[in-house]
């Protein structure tokens, strides 16, 4: 089975979320959305997730599921944005009450803020399957960015969020809480056994040095041979070597204080006030 892929790039956040349509019905789930979100004023924006809505909308599509690869730390999900406009299931990893309980601690919610996933209305377990229409999709748990981090597995079609990105690029960081450069390396293999023909659809690109275009789609077979940090028949050993020096050298995603808040929710806001106002907290020397 070949699903349909639409691809919808967000280059604030050089996040690719896709709409995966059954070829043989007018069945589909979106990947990985994005709410737009600008932290000098605090404000948030439909903008991207109405694209997605548009195209959804104007080719008559039903959305059966919303789709997140793993708690983002560099963009907010518009996950129920979308589920109040076109309908859809929220689903993520199991893992998630992981991710939950420790930034829950990092951000002070106290007891109010439940830990236990149930934010979301689908937690996946490694193996489980879901239908889009006639398309049976499989859950691989591939951690290492994150402990929640999925694979989701349609037809020829692998949907890797953060783990992997485009050859030329690399892999993805593992210096988060829970995150493991040797968890990424035995992560990665299991979408690398995937047929060689697999299409690969990363979940963000930034145009690494010497490419002129955005680009988001690859094969297996493209990334055990070419990609500069596991191709090649690269060793566990050079893997975790090379992955956890360069994390040291990283810098902390712009957007990753708001977007754990928001995403560990299932895209929702925190709590209003008594007022209706909502605040996000900014912990001071906590990450």
């Amino acid at each position: 089975m070949k699903p349909e892929v639409t691809a919808f790039f967000d280059e604030a956040t050089f996040t690719v979320s896709f709409v995966v349509k059954d070829p043989n019905s007018a069945k589909c789930a979106i990947i990985d959305s994005v709410l737009d979100f600008d932290y000098s004023s605090g404000n948030t924006d439909t903008k991207s997730a109405d694209e997605v809505i548009k195209f959804v909308k104007d080719n008559n599509l039903e959305v059966e599921w919303l789709l997140e690869s793993h708690v983002h730390a560099d963009h907010l999900s518009a996950a129920p944005y979308l589920q109040k406009q076109v309908g859809g299931k929220i689903g993520i990893g199991d893992r998630i009450t992981v991710v939950q309980d420790t930034f829950g601690k990092v951000f002070n919610e106290g007891t109010e803020f439940q830990r236990d996933g149930s934010q979301f209305d689908k937690l996946f377990e490694e193996g489980d399957e879901f239908q889009i229409g006639g398309m049976t999709g499989q859950v691989l748990h591939t951690p290492g960015h994150t402990p929640a981090c999925l694979t989701y597995v349609v037809g020829d079609a692998a949907f890797v969020g953060d783990t992997l990105f485009m050859p030329d690029f690399g892999t993805a960081r593992c210096d988060f809480p829970g995150g493991s450069s040797e968890t990424l390396f035995a992560s990665i293999q299991k979408i690398l056994a995937l047929p060689d023909d697999t299409r690969i659809f990363v979940g963000h690109d930034y145009k690494a040095p010497g490419r002129d275009e955005f680009a988001w789609e690859t094969t297996v077979a493209e990334q055990k041979a070419l990609n500069i940090h596991i191709g090649a028949g690269k060793t566990q050993d050079d893997f975790v070597k090379m992955r956890n020096e360069r994390d040291a050298t990283l810098a902390k995603p712009k957007l990753i204080i708001p977007s754990l808040q928001v995403n560990m929710r299932a895209g929702n806001l925190p709590e209003a006030d008594a007022d209706g106002n909502v605040y996000l907290k900014v912990p001071v020397n906590k990450l």
